[in-house]
């Protein structure tokens, strides 16, 4: 990274502050190890395990263990949003099985590869598909993990706000709207608002691709009313209808696009 290089600016000169961000990484960990090349450092906002990937059903934990076959069948139930009938079909497949076991043995071998990719310095937070009791085992020295925490990089000061809220699809880090809001108000008034999902506007929430809403937060889009952050990062929807507007003074963007495209937004000042 950057920060990393020798030398610094001529004298005289105001140094500039560059960092790249990304969210959704679902498995890229090629892309993952040259997201930082540049920056002064990496934010990573979250759902960095692969469990089905909804574009090429050949990839992620799901097919792995039960083939590509049985992974476009419940894409398909749950795209067409017939829950039950995919929930039903998963225990069929389950059957015998000990799904926990095989399930964080496989998020286990992603996070081993993945938290060894993260260049120094990354800052983290947990997306809806992520294990946050795994990570303290992968986290290298130079991988800081924030959830309802603030920290200042480049002088600007960045919050975050891990996970995601309570879904039909019931991914592992699912949390109460209550908790989530608790955790955006603990981080006070900040320069980045840093989430993996969106605040609650339609145009932020809405995947083009999917076809549905995705759920956004009403406490994130209360902070951004009343804290008036200059930005407000985040991912989560990952073919969303706009992936940048302004609330105010702040400036929203999905960062969510990462698994597909390997590149990271950048943030200078």
């Amino acid at each position: 990274m950057r920060g990393s290089e020798a030398g610094g600016p001529a004298a005289g000169t105001r140094r500039t502050t560059r960092i790249h961000v990304v969210s959704d990484v679902h498995g890229n960990t090629e892309a993952l190890a040259r997201a930082g090349d540049g920056a002064d450092a990496l934010v990573c906002l979250g759902d960095l395990v692969l469990f089905l990937d909804y574009a090429d059903h050949s990839r992620g934990i799901f097919p792995d263990l039960f083939g590509k076959e049985n992974a476009s069948r419940i894409v398909a139930l749950r795209t067409a949003r017939r829950y039950e009938e995919a929930r039903a079909f998963g225990r069929e497949l389950w059957a015998g099985r000990d799904r926990n076991t095989e399930i964080i043995g496989a998020v286990r071998r992603q996070y081993a590869e993945l938290f060894a990719a993260f260049p120094t310095p990354t800052y983290a937070t947990y997306g809806n598909v992520d294990v946050p009791r795994l990570w303290p085992e992968y986290a290298l020295p130079g991988t800081t993990v924030l959830d309802g925490e603030r920290v200042e990089i480049g002088g600007r000061v960045f919050g975050f706000v891990g996970g995601g809220l309570k879904t039909p699809m019931n991914t592992p880090y699912e949390i109460s709207d209550e908790e989530y809001a608790a955790k955006v108000e603990a981080l006070g008034p900040v320069d980045v608002l840093c989430s993996h999902i969106p605040p609650e506007v339609p145009e932020l929430t809405y995947d083009t691709v999917a076809r549905r809403f995705e759920r956004g937060s009403t406490a994130l889009l209360e902070a951004i009313r009343t804290t008036r952050p200059r930005y407000a990062l985040f991912g989560h929807v990952h073919q969303p209808l706009v992936r940048r507007m302004r609330i105010g003074r702040t400036e929203c963007v999905n960062v969510g696009h990462f698994a597909s495209t390997g590149t990271p937004w950048a943030l200078t000042w």
